[in-house]
């Protein structure tokens, strides 16, 4: 299984940036797809997750800015980050679990997300 994340950089508060995440070597309808970060010093957090059907979580403090999204036919899954601020600087990590467990399987290598003031 390989989680490929890609779309990072580095960008100013207030701008925007997608990070997709392209899946391979799973059923991709069988997994619940995710998104978490990790800013320098701190525990990894979760971010936003998404099933199959469509059905959306996100953090209480991205919600309203950023919005994940998957595309089953390209075994994709996105985060729209918008009106980015600089304490979301981070490495942003997609992962991946089957609809009936509760911990990720996959993890993929990580997106460095840069805001600057």
């Amino acid at each position: 299984v390989q989680l490929q994340a890609s779309g990072g950089g580095l960008v100013q508060a207030g701008g925007s940036l997608r990070l997709s995440c392209a899946a391979s070597g799973l059923t991709f309808s069988d997994y619940v797809m995710g998104w978490f970060r990790q800013a320098p010093g701190k525990a990894r957090e979760f971010v936003a997750r998404i099933n199959w059907g469509g059905s959306t979580l996100h953090k209480d403090s991205v919600k309203g800015r950023f919005s994940i999204a998957r595309d089953n036919g390209k075994n994709t899954v996105y985060l729209q980050m918008n009106n980015l601020k600089p304490e979301d600087t981070a490495v942003y990590y997609c992962a991946a679990r089957l609809q009936s467990k509760a911990s990720y399987d996959y993890w993929g290598q990580g997106t460095q997300v840069t805001v600057s003031s």
